[in-house]
């Protein structure tokens, strides 16, 4: 389903990246894994307990650009304007996010950095690339009825967690005989977060393009 009312190309110097990586049929966000397949069998057993203190930081900086995007609604009604301050803050917040999901989902070995780099493209350095476009006018009314238009995706989503939550359950136990991520339910996952991150970053009034149903 493509974006209604989207140009066709990615804006000057966006790309989608490598590894797991999405971006070309929705430029305007991207989510990228780079990452081997191959992880340390004992990685499953302790992931969810040295993930804890990135939990934390990342509830609190979710709690932020919360109060950040109440800010934007209002500042794009009058102005149609996200400041670019704020915006740039929201997406540190939402990149630190997806960080902590994959190393909690033991898809890495790296820890996720303690770096809260500011700015709306990923600055790199972490094998989650998580980026968006910063657009330069929004449509002022959008911010009131996005929400509404976006449960479809709700529904998909929530399809799809379910699917999410068997194959992480299952890759738990592959891991720990494997020493290694099977391909495909690897891609499966990255392409549900993928499909999360273009909705969260529409609800969330950073982009006014309408994100398609698609985990590529």
């Amino acid at each position: 389903m493509p974006p209604p009312g989207g140009p066709a190309g990615p804006p000057p110097g966006f790309s989608a990246g490598g590894g797991d990586s999405g971006g070309g049929i929705y430029p305007y966000t991207t989510f990228t894994f780079d990452a081997p397949h191959e992880i340390a069998r004992w990685r499953p057993l302790v992931h969810w307990l040295l993930v804890i203190p990135q939990l934390i930081i990342s509830y609190v900086l979710n709690l932020v650009a919360g109060v950040l995007t109440f800010i934007a609604f209002f500042t794009i009604l009058f102005t149609k304007q996200y400041p670019e301050s704020l915006f740039n803050i929201t997406a540190m917040a939402r990149r630190y996010q997806f960080r902590v999901i994959t190393y909690a989902l033991f898809m890495r070995e790296s820890y996720p950095p303690f770096t809260f780099e500011t700015m709306a493209r990923d600055p790199g350095g972490d094998p989650t690339k998580v980026a968006v476009e910063y657009p330069r006018e929004l449509d002022r009314w959008k911010p009131l009825y996005k929400w509404f238009i976006a449960i479809p995706h709700y529904i998909v989503l929530a399809i799809l967690g379910i699917g999410v939550y068997v194959i992480v359950l299952i890759s738990f136990f592959v891991v720990i005989i494997t020493g290694k991520w099977n391909e495909g339910m690897r891609k499966f996952v990255i392409g549900v977060l993928r499909w999360g991150w273009r909705v969260e970053a529409y609800v969330t009034l950073m982009r006014d393009e309408y994100p398609p149903f698609s985990l590529d």
